[in-house]
């Protein structure tokens, strides 16, 4: 079957590709010789996305078909082979379009707005920026034709019906949940019954038959295993139940000789499967199972995350530390490959590998750093730690902006950017190694990051963050510029974005953090976000949850070289909370970054769990932290049940 659609949840997603023309580019090297070379091959001369090219399509009156493809797909190997190749596709392109074609993973602009799609995704617009068509999807060169020729013919007619329906926009269904005069950027958190809407969303989103949060693609969404897993340690037994369903199902697509994660199953089961293999469903599964894994003591779960790992290792990192991109779902491209991967490691190695996409991109890299931070976690095992901290410092001297701290370009260089999505992972992933390390250079390098994006992707009178930084003289609606170049607030990123920020304010104490969470929750809970999705809706209420809430706050007090302090700090952040705030407090470093708690002075290394300017009596061993924790918990969820 053809992949037409396809959602996932980072889909910070994904998230999960852009990038310079080309199909067959072997890294960014060559990229342009193998794009200009196949160009001439077609007889189509393919050219980046820009303003420019509106520019150039006003003064030959022609329209602009962009090719959004990844270099990881199949279908996007074949459309180019057998649609690009056809000669009346040509000639019809040739005498009325301008061609564009991005590789998404370079250009996470692009692939942000666009993902809902799935890849190849084909967008035309006319010479004003305004989108004439959006198909998902493979295009046969049949098809390919009539979609072409009736373009042309209603171009104008589309133009102005597009128009006439944005003038014409009523409130999407739901919106009458808003108080009476209420302002969607007034208010900063679900109102009860939005929230019981979303909440209905997800469980009816919940696959009973095979597990999982979807139908006819089967994958991991990743927002929806945390909220049930979340849900679950909080006593709702349905919610421990589907997060294991679907971590049980996503196993399916675990590859048994290289290990790694396929995308995605067809068909409605996990038994067919796509086999591309992108960072961005690496290191989000990897997370997720170890967050499984410390929450049931499934073995599996860490055997699957350690397979993730290993993948990750054998053909993903490069001789620097860095992780390159994805690894292709075809041997040869656009020929199927589902006897290849059949074979077992060794006959694979025969036959050869599948292309890698050496791209080393800023936000695929804090997506595995923050990954390998949750192996850490679960095992111990300090050399994931070191995987973690080598790619970090790779990025920082190869791809920080040196005249802005906190900023990231996407690649060697970007033709546009800087983008949220760079910045939002590298912040999360430094808060990350903050957490499993104590070491406050790390959180203050995801302070810059925050930093930064709170001066380059807001817009004036906008809730949420953009995807990218605003042109000078451009609001969000484009003014002074095309509409479809204004980067827009989206809902994945800005449900990262309020995770990131809520808590980074639970452990600095900055106000400004804190009221970044809560505009990414403004435009978060915009009755047409909350309307946008029909199942892949947990990622708002993790925001919301968390931003109206106090983490699970421990505290180990101790010198860092104290063997018991360093056993009770590696037992925390083991613990099984989602949302949760540990810290390890050395007084020879002075006070914690947020001393919103006093702590007394003991004569030997003890935890505490702190709350509302309050903490516990002091507990010395692991297996006391743990039993605390236990009673904690399920005092929390008694109260919350009650209230419910």
């Amino acid at each position: 079957m053809k992949p037409s659609k396809l959602l996932t949840a980072l889909t910070l997603s994904v998230f999960l590709c852009g990038g310079a023309a080309q199909v067959l580019a072997k890294g960014s090297a060559d990229a342009q010789t193998v794009s200009s070379a196949k160009a001439s091959a077609e007889g189509l001369q393919w050219r980046d996305f820009d303003s420019e090219v509106f520019a150039q399509a006003k003064r030959e009156n022609k329209l602009i078909l962009l090719d959004l493809e990844a270099v990881w797909c199949h279908w996007c190997h074949v459309m180019a082979e057998e649609t690009y190749r056809d000669p009346d596709v040509i000639k019809a392109l040739q005498r009325k379009f301008i061609c564009v074609r991005v590789d998404q993973d370079s250009r996470p602009d692009l692939s942000n707005k666009y993902e809902q799609f799935g890849w190849p995704a084909t967008i035309i617009f006319n010479a004003d920026g305004r989108e004439l068509l959006k198909h998902a999807g493979y295009i046969n060169p049949g098809e390919m034709r009539k979609i072409l020729k009736e373009t042309v013919a209603n171009a104008d007619k589309k133009g102005a019906d597009l128009l006439a329906a944005q003038a014409a926009v009523k409130p999407a269904a739901g919106a009458d949940v808003l108080n009476k005069g209420q302002k969607t950027d007034d208010y900063s958190g679900l109102l009860p019954a939005v929230k019981e809407k979303l909440i209905a969303k997800h469980k009816a989103g919940y696959d009973t038959k095979y597990g999982g949060w979807s139908s006819y693609q089967k994958f991991l969404d990743f927002d929806s295993a945390e909220y049930a897993i979340s849900r679950g340690l909080a006593g709702d037994k349905d919610e421990a139940a589907q997060a294991r369903g679907a971590l049980d199902g996503e196993l399916n697509l675990l590859d048994p000789a290289f290990g790694g994660l396929y995308q995605y199953s067809t068909d409605g089961d996990w038994q067919h499967p796509h086999f591309e293999k992108v960072m961005a469903i690496q290191c989000e599964g990897l997370r997720l199972y170890c967050q499984g894994y410390m929450a049931y003591g499934d073995e599996k779960y860490l055997q699957a995350a350690r397979s993730i790992e290993a993948f990750l290792s054998d053909f993903l990192r490069s001789p620097d530390g860095a992780y390159y991109t994805s690894q292709d779902a075809d041997l040869k491209q656009g020929e199927h490959s589902g006897e290849y991967f059949k074979l077992g490691r060794a006959e694979r190695l025969k036959e050869g590998l599948p292309r890698i996409d050496k791209h080393i991109y800023s936000r695929e890299n804090g997506l595995a750093i923050n990954a390998l931070t949750y192996l850490y976690r679960a095992t111990g095992e300090k050399k994931y730690l070191d995987k973690a901290i080598a790619a970090a410092q790779w990025i920082e001297a190869n791809r920080s902006l040196k005249d802005s701290p906190g900023g990231f370009r996407h690649d060697a260089e970007d033709k546009a950017g800087p983008y949220l999505s760079d910045t939002l992972a590298m912040g999360r992933a430094y808060l990350s190694l903050y957490e499993v390390t104590a070491d406050r250079s790390w959180l203050a390098k995801a302070r810059l990051c925050a930093d930064f994006m709170g001066r380059h992707f807001q817009v004036d009178n906008q809730p949420g963050f953009v995807t990218a930084q605003p042109e000078t003289g451009s609001d969000s609606r484009g003014h002074g510029h095309l509409v479809v170049l204004a980067p827009q607030p989206l809902l994945d990123e800005n449900v990262m974005a309020s995770r990131f920020a809520n808590l980074l304010y639970q452990y600095t104490g900055a106000a400004a953090y804190k009221d970044y969470g809560l505009r990414a929750l403004r435009f978060l809970c915009q009755p047409l976000v909350v309307n946008q999705r029909q199942i892949f809706v947990a990622g708002i209420l993790l925001a919301d949850g968390e931003n109206h809430s106090l983490p699970l706050h421990v505290t180990i007090t101790g010198g860092k070289g104290d063997a018991e302090a360093a056993a009770l700090f590696a037992r925390a952040i083991r613990l099984t909370p989602v949302y949760k705030r540990v810290e390890w407090y050395d007084r020879a470093e002075g006070a914690l970054p947020n001393a919103d708690t006093e702590l007394p002075e003991l004569p030997r290394a003890a935890a505490f769990s702190c709350g509302d300017g309050r903490c516990s009596r002091p507990v010395y061993s692991p297996e006391d932290l743990v039993k605390m924790v236990d009673r904690l918990t399920q005092a929390a969820a008694g109260g919350e049940a009650a209230v419910r």
